[in-house]
């Protein structure tokens, strides 16, 4: 095995972090209250309500098993890979039922941080690719 350059671990504990915050999300959207959903606004209440639990799952899948891969590119292992591929599927099934499936109209924050999160579950997967590629994970 080859050490990584420097930069590699501190991109990887920063993506478990962001992988964390997103189980955080995850775990407060699932435990919301009545009363909490009562205070969304007119269309977010739409999109709240008119997702599927396959979607729900899909989203527990993104960041359940990006935190895993991050703790493997943490740890070195090449087991990163499937684990932040099956966290990118997870963001990809979310963000069809999100905006493909719903048919309520996601507002621009919605867009700009889905957007955002797919942008890093695939530069995560780069990473992993290419970590194992030039033998940086064992």
């Amino acid at each position: 095995m080859q050490a990584p350059p420097r930069w590699f671990m501190p991109v990887a504990i920063l993506a478990l972090l962001w992988n964390l915050l997103g189980c955080f999300a995850y775990l407060s959207d699932v435990m919301l209250k009545p009363e909490d959903i009562a205070k969304m606004t007119a269309a977010q209440q739409a999109m709240y309500h008119a997702r599927p639990a396959w979607s729900v799952g899909a989203t527990a899948f993104a960041v359940w098993f990006g935190a895993l891969g991050c703790v493997a590119l943490i740890l070195k292992k090449r087991w990163a890979l499937p684990v932040l591929v099956i966290s990118l599927l997870g963001c990809l099934v979310q963000d069809a039922s999100l905006f493909m499936l719903s048919g309520a109209a996601p507002d621009a924050t919605a867009l700009g941080l889905q957007g955002f999160v797919l942008v890093v579950a695939v530069a995560l997967v780069w990473l992993a690719r290419t970590g194992s590629q030039r033998n940086w994970l064992g």
